[in-house]
């Protein structure tokens, strides 16, 4: 008996002991210093500024050293993250709402008879190719393309799809592991058999990829960028240009067409009027928001004539549905838009206004055989108007507040649209503009979660030089302002890319930790139009960085949080707005979280979609623009003793638009730099790139990542 109990007490003690062992290993983990990284100066001189970089040869992805530092810095970040109690529990939960989520429909485009569109459908990793007779037959639908069967673990992707005039063919790019390097495919519609044409390098990440049909479905234009031996070995991602391609012909014998003398860093997107018979080339110079445009007949032996420069302020043309007249959005002398009417024999002097600017500003137009309509941006909400070709009778469709339109599609004299808000998820809707009926198709989402207790309140922030800038604040209803909310502050800030309500039920998760989470329309966005664009770019990309501190700092004046208690967000040019506030800024937040980032300002242009951004950032060769660069460049303005707040980097290493050294640099700049003792890791995907064509897996993976480590800095319990 005494024995027994002996060996009880010894196996307690044991066990004891194991699980001291246990949590110590942990505790070592979880504050474990992150490996130290090599310092090896080069100094580069620009303008008479000597500029000091330590981090240089993590620049060079294929080196032994820098593959040894990446699966380091790794391993650092996975024992961090997976030492957090709730993480595993994160990702189950995470992966059980997208099993219950309901399928969503995007990208549709109508041939005669027939939709097309873009089918994710959880738990497959990619989206699905299909077809539908109608937006209200789901029962007609039939899967044309499945990338999940190409590659299994989701490592195939769709860039874009462009069906034949019939309907018959189908054009696909296809690109592999996020790369966005894409090879264009040609299936059958009705079989999904793949044809043996094969077309390579007609899209990368710089400047995208576009192809348009022949009315009579045998061939395509396309773009195409340099094969090797075209031209030199740093221009092969740029030059893009335009090529032909009769089915059933080797690529070989493709014809040049057009694009020799477009920019270095044109963006192609081609189009064809409803007929068939007009081919439009719109071309991008970079990505900075000027557009010139080019027409020409589809058939054999046109020439091309362009109707619009760049410097023209031309941002889009449609064709009228007969296509004999072109129909012009316009920023010149009209920041937030008006609508232009042109023959397509004409030249642009003779363009007459016909929508005139207003107080909403134009983000697209839409026609039917009868109408035109035009959709507006105010200030984040959308809103659509319906008028006459001649651009009179003006009506407003009828939309929920707050709403988010987008996708809009002429099909049958009705148009369709993907409207969506922050509490509701998105549903495709048709509109009858004969008698004003608004009605929603079979098309929609349903949740896995409901938000009704959540309420979306708009306040504005005031910004440094006195600028009201939006803040739209998804709340739970009867929120206390006692500064005690975890919160997530989210924005992007360029391109004229403006940030519409949309619905994300992931974001349950961070409700149901009594977080509040928080979106800014900031300039450098085209929110409010073309001057709220121009506003954050270039020199002035300052008041982009002033507006984010703003609403951070309003968000605490106004009781909703505390700077402990404050966490932000961003991505690619997100990713920089992080990197510049966490160094302007860094005891205003606990947490930052910056997805495929630019952080270095001075030598970003060299990479090859660096050279597309400078028409949006600048280049460091026009003494002007090197100083405000160097001003707020995120890596050349960390400081050594400063007390950073936990900071999270995510990149792709297959990421074509930003390099990931940029989020090597930068991790090994703070991780050296900070006395604060918190956290400065780093997750470099090789699965995936700048975010387009991940495997739903690894999304999932990289979202329980980020709550992870935003509940364990925020220090939040379940409520």
């Amino acid at each position: 008996m005494l024995r027994c109990l002996l060996t009880i007490v010894r196996r307690r003690i044991a066990l004891r002991l194991l699980l001291l062992t246990s949590l110590t290993v942990t505790m070592t983990i979880a504050t474990a210093a992150p490996p130290p990284t090599q310092k090896k100066q080069v100094t580069d001189e620009y303008h008479g500024v000597k500029v000091v970089d330590d981090y240089r040869w993590l620049e060079e992805p294929g080196s032994p050293a820098v593959k040894e530092w990446t699966a380091a810095q790794n391993q650092h970040s996975r024992a961090w993250l997976d030492a957090r109690s709730d993480r595993a529990g994160i990702e189950a939960k995470l992966t059980a709402l997208y099993a219950k989520d309901t399928p969503s429909h995007t990208g549709l485009v109508s041939r005669p008879g027939r939709l097309f569109a873009l089918k994710f459908q959880p738990p497959r990793q990619q989206r699905l190719l299909v077809t539908l007779a109608s937006a209200d037959d789901l029962k007609s639908e039939r899967v044309v393309l499945d990338p999940n069967e190409l590659e299994p673990k989701g490592q195939v992707a769709m860039d874009w799809f462009v069906p034949s005039p019939d309907g018959k063919l189908i054009a696909v790019c296809l690109s592999e592991h996020g790369s966005e390097e894409g090879t264009l495919h040609f299936y059958r519609t009705e079989t999904g058999e793949r044809l043996p044409d094969r077309i390579p390098r007609v899209q990368y990440p710089t400047g995208g990829g576009s192809a348009a049909w022949t009315p009579d479905s045998t061939a395509v234009f396309y773009t195409r960028y340099p094969h090797k031996g075209e031209r030199p070995e740093a221009d092969l991602n740029f030059f893009q240009q335009i090529y032909f391609h009769q089915l059933g012909s080797p690529e070989s014998q493709d014809s040049y067409s057009a694009g020799r003398d477009f920019p270095r860093i044109a963006e192609i997107d081609l189009a064809t009027s409803h007929d068939g018979r007009w081919l439009l080339a719109s071309v991008a110079n970079g990505d900075g928001g000027e557009f010139a445009h080019h027409v020409r007949e589809t058939k054999a032996g046109a020439a091309w004539r362009q109707i619009t420069r760049h410097e023209d302020g031309i941002k889009e043309v449609e064709f009228s549905h007969d296509g004999t007249l072109l129909y012009l959005r316009s920023v010149k002398d009209a920041p937030r838009g008006k609508i232009l009417r042109l023959p397509i024999s004409g030249h642009l002097r003779d363009a007459a206004v016909i929508v005139p600017e207003s107080e909403a500003v134009i983000e697209g137009i839409t026609l039917t055989e009868k109408f035109l309509f035009v959709a507006d941006l105010i200030g984040g909400p959308s809103r659509i108007r319906q008028f006459g070709l001649d651009g009179k009778g003006e009506r407003i469709v009828p939309l929920p507040e707050a709403s988010g339109v987008g996708g809009l599609l002429a099909v049958e004299g009705h148009i369709l649209f993907r409207q969506s808000s922050y509490v509701a998820p998105a549903a495709w809707m048709r509109y009858d503009p004969a008698v004003g009926t608004l009605k929603q198709t079979a098309l929609f989402n349903t949740s896995p979660v409901a938000l009704s207790d959540i309420e979306a309140v708009r306040e504005f922030a005031v910004s440094k030089d006195g600028t009201k800038v939006p803040v739209n604040i998804l709340r739970r209803k009867g929120t206390k302002l006692d500064g005690n909310n975890p919160t997530l502050l989210y924005a992007y800030g360029g391109y004229g890319h403006s940030m519409r309500p949309g619905f994300n039920f992931e974001q349950r998760l961070w409700f149901d930790r009594g977080g509040i989470y928080v979106i800014a329309n900031l300039r450098g966005g085209g929110e409010y139009g073309e001057d709220w664009h121009l506003a954050g770019n270039l020199t002035k990309k300052q008041n982009v960085f002033d507006d984010f501190a703003a609403c951070a700092q309003h968000l605490i004046t106004r009781g909703y949080t505390r700077p402990e208690k404050l966490a932000v967000e961003g991505g690619s040019n997100g990713g920089l707005l992080m990197g510049a506030f966490l160094t302007q800024h860094p005891a205003l937040a606990r947490a930052v979280v910056a997805h495929v980032g630019i952080y270095d300002m001075l030598r970003v242009e060299l990479d090859p979609n660096g050279a597309f951004n400078v028409t949006e950032f600048g280049t460091v060769k026009d003494p002007a623009q090197f100083r405000a660069l160097r001003a707020y460049s995120p890596f050349h303005n960390v400081k050594d003793g400063t007390k950073y707040p936990a900071v999270f980097f995510l990149a792709g290493e297959t990421d074509g638009r930003v390099n990931p050294a940029n989020s090597r640099k930068m991790t090994a700049r703070l991780q050296a730099a900070t006395t604060s003792g918190h956290p400065i890791l780093v997750r470099l995907s090789s699965a995936s790139g700048h975010g387009m064509g991940t495997a739903l897996t690894e999304r999932i993976a990289q979202k329980a990542d980020v709550f992870a480590f935003l509940f364990d800095q925020l220090g939040t319990t379940e409520k």
